[in-house]
């Protein structure tokens, strides 16, 4: 995957370069995702999993549609840089986002925050989701 894959992105991202180390994500439950470091950024490859799969999973285009329209909005989400749709460069559709640092959850229990953290997490996406709240008719999602 690797040498396509960085020339392909040195050709169509300002200031990417031809080194790139990549990494994958570990403790993913879905879309396989990469985290690519390069010497001037940081960028995350997200892409479908190989293999036979019903025509509507795993849609790296709709994700990556849905988050570049949500970029106008009060919803943080990370900058959306590319999408490749042509599935002979990597062997899958994928897109490139922009990296942002933060905390990973790999469990849902969240079992490694005390029950205080814990309810304030959940307390704080409940809070968020009502705040971010957008009408899907208000938007242009394609």
């Amino acid at each position: 995957m690797r040498p396509s894959l960085v020339s392909y992105l040195n050709e169509r991202l300002p200031g990417f370069g031809a080194e790139c180390e990549i990494r994958q994500f570990q403790g993913g439950q879905s879309n396989p995702t990469f985290h690519l470091a390069t010497p001037g950024a940081a960028y995350v490859l997200r892409k479908k999993p190989p293999g036979v799969l019903l025509p509507s999973a795993h849609a790296v285009d709709r994700e990556f549609i849905v988050m570049r329209a949500l970029a106008d909005t009060a919803v943080p989400v990370p900058k959306m840089l590319l999408l490749c749709t042509d599935e002979s460069l990597i062997g899958q559709m994928f897109y490139i986002m922009q990296y942002v640092e933060g905390r990973v959850f790999t469990d849902p229990g969240l079992p490694h925050l005390g029950a205080g953290e814990r309810a304030a997490l959940y307390a704080s996406m409940k809070r968020d989701a009502r705040q971010y709240c957008i009408g899907s008719t208000s938007r242009r999602w394609g």
